[in-house]
């Protein structure tokens, strides 16, 4: 970890969402920072205009006052610029989603977390970077196939008598609703998961879920949860560098975003890829 002198110049881009959500630790965290550095404070109202501030951050270091999604559309920008590598971020924690920030070591005070900022170090974070572009800093996750509820049948069962159908839908609207049948649970997915090249399971096998969390520098550890019918049937695990799921078409949860329908997307881990201020 290196060493980050508190008196560098400082990008302060606070979230509208933040702003919205718990004005007090905005306003705490811009006064922390403001006491122990340099800092140009900006106020984006959307993703066009919290682009443009961090394009525009010249040598100043960025600090994102938000929550874990206004930390990954960051990291993601940052990546699509290609800039990752030369630009540590820092991140004041403020909203309803953190549980991301908690996961990578952020304190969740507004207090703590801006002296963070100011008397912290670096520490590098691999990354999942898919084939879109897109990245997850955290877990991945495939749910399965939702089950779509069964449609009221057309069909009448009285097609002669008028009479009676008549009468069954003056006591259907007389009588107490009966309650409603709860939504049908999600149901299997085929997919085929390969790691590094390797068939972890296929389209013959029914899945309930896949997961992709970051294990070792350099590797993500996959899960595979089959189908069970009767026994519950073990997970399939396995660890690897690059992720390829393939099938019908099926959405993900990466981080706090969900992507996708798409019908295949391969996830390679890119090693020691971000830089996040964390305290010593």
């Amino acid at each position: 970890m290196t060493e980050v002198a508190a008196s560098d110049q400082l990008l302060v881009v606070i979230d509208p969402v933040a702003r919205r959500s718990d004005g007090e630790s905005v306003r705490i965290a811009k006064d922390v920072l403001s006491a122990g550095a340099a800092t140009k404070v900006c106020l984006p109202e959307g993703p066009e205009e919290f682009a443009r501030a961090l394009a525009r951050r010249g040598a100043r270091r960025p600090v994102v006052v938000g929550d874990d999604r206004a930390l990954l559309r960051a990291v993601s920008l940052l990546h699509r610029r290609r800039e990752l590598a030369t630009c540590a971020l820092s991140l004041v924690p403020v909203g309803g989603v953190l549980t991301l920030s908690r996961s990578l070591g952020v304190p969740t005070g507004a207090v703590a977390a801006a002296r963070a900022v100011l008397e912290g170090a670096e520490r590098r974070f691999d990354l999942l970077a898919d084939d879109s572009d897109g990245v997850v800093l955290g877990a991945l996750r495939i749910p399965s196939v939702p089950t779509a509820a069964p449609e009221p049948s057309a069909t009448d069962p009285e097609p002669g008598h008028p009479w009676l159908r008549t009468c069954q839908s003056l006591v259907r609207t007389l009588a107490a609703r009966p309650p409603r049948a709860a939504p049908a649970g999600p149901g299997p997915s085929r997919l085929r998961v390969e790691v590094d090249g390797l068939v972890l399971v296929d389209l013959d096998q029914p899945v309930e879920a896949v997961s992709v969390v970051p294990g070792a520098p350099g590797g993500a550890e996959v899960e595979v949860r089959p189908l069970s019918v009767g026994a519950a049937a073990a997970p399939l695990r396995a660890v690897g560098r690059r992720i390829t799921v393939s099938g019908a078409d099926f959405r993900y949860r990466a981080d706090a975003v969900t992507g996708g329908p798409v019908r295949t997307r391969t996830w390679t881990v890119r090693e020691g890829a971000w830089g996040l201020t964390l305290p010593l």
